[in-house]
C-alpha cells in the first residue's frame, strides 16, 4: 500500500518540464571560452 500523497496536475507539469530543461542542458556544448580556461588550469597544473 502506497501511502504518499498524489502530486497535483500542476506538481507534475512543473516536475516534467524541470527534468526536460535539465535533460536539454545537459546535451549541451560547453562553450569554447571554458575548454580554453580548462585547458590554461591543466597547462599550469601540469607545470608544477
Amino acid at each position: 500500500m502506497n501511502n504518499a500523497p498524489r502530486k497535483s496536475s500542476l506538481q507534475q507539469q512543473i516536475d516534467e518540464n524541470l527534468k526536460r530543461v535539465y535533460e536539454e542542458t545537459l546535451k549541451e556544448e560547453v562553450p569554447d571560452r571554458f575548454v580554453q580556461l580548462l585547458e590554461q588550469l591543466k597547462a599550469k597544473e601540469r607545470e608544477k
